[in-house]
């Protein structure tokens, strides 16, 4: 997409600041999406050491 327009007075296109906007929210989202990826994955492996541990001192917990 480009910031030009034949049919506007000044020949900028009236989506260019949506565009812009929507992409800069999307970079964004993918980035967030990306780091709490990353977080859950460390997560479940907490998780799995945790329940090694418990099952290793023959503790009991309950499993969903």
């Amino acid at each position: 997409m480009e910031n030009y327009c034949a049919f506007s007075q000044n020949h900028k296109c009236l989506k260019w600041e949506d565009y812009q906007l929507t992409r800069h929210e999307l970079e964004e989202a993918d980035s967030l999406c990306h780091g709490n990826w990353i977080e859950i994955q460390h997560l479940h492996d907490r998780i799995r050491i945790l329940e090694t541990l418990l099952t290793e001192a023959g503790i009991d917990f309950p499993v969903i």
